[in-house]
């Protein structure tokens, strides 16, 4: 069995914080399709960079 680790409040928050930032990076700066790909990569980003974070603590 894989052990799963538990999300602390400060991550959860810092996650929270990191991706309403790039939302609104993202609204103001692109425009049309853009918008929606920004806030793909965003979402990417902020996943793989959880799951790195994750895996190493």
């Amino acid at each position: 069995m894989v052990e799963q680790k538990k999300l602390t409040k400060g991550k959860a928050a810092l996650l929270l914080v990191l991706s309403a930032l790039a939302a609104i990076a993202s609204a103001t700066e692109l425009h049309g399709w853009q918008v929606y790909l920004g806030f793909a990569i965003v979402g990417v980003v902020l996943l793989v960079g959880f799951l790195i974070w994750n895996r190493k603590s």
